[in-house]
């Protein structure tokens, strides 16, 4: 029997984020994430998947809006402190990070 899985908002962000947590801390890889997140998506009705999808792309859209939030405030704090000039390139990696981010959140949209 399958396993049911919940498509509330709350369920989709805690799923995201756990799985957000594993590849900061170190536990999974991007590649094991992604099929994390396969499995899950499987396990999901089909005719579940459309709320799911939606709610998926709102928490991956705040997301993208906090880190740009976090790295326009790291910006912001980081010009003016000489100390900090090391932190632009992590600063960049960041910028990447969230157009390639925001970039596959299209995609997804486009491709379910």
């Amino acid at each position: 029997m399958p396993q049911e899985v919940s498509v509330s908002y709350q369920a989709i962000k805690s799923k995201v984020y756990r799985l957000i947590d594993t590849l900061v801390v170190g536990e999974k890889s991007e590649v094991e994430v992604q099929e994390s997140i396969r499995r899950w998506w499987e396990l999901i009705h089909p005719a579940d998947r459309p709320i799911a999808q939606k709610y998926l792309l709102i928490v991956l859209g705040r997301s993208g809006q906090a880190l740009d939030a976090i790295e326009e405030g790291l910006t912001d704090a980081t010009n003016s402190d000489e100390s900090c000039k090391p932190l632009e390139s992590v600063r960049f990696k960041l910028i990447e990070r969230v157009v390639k981010t925001n970039g596959k959140a299209t995609a997804l949209s486009q491709s379910l």
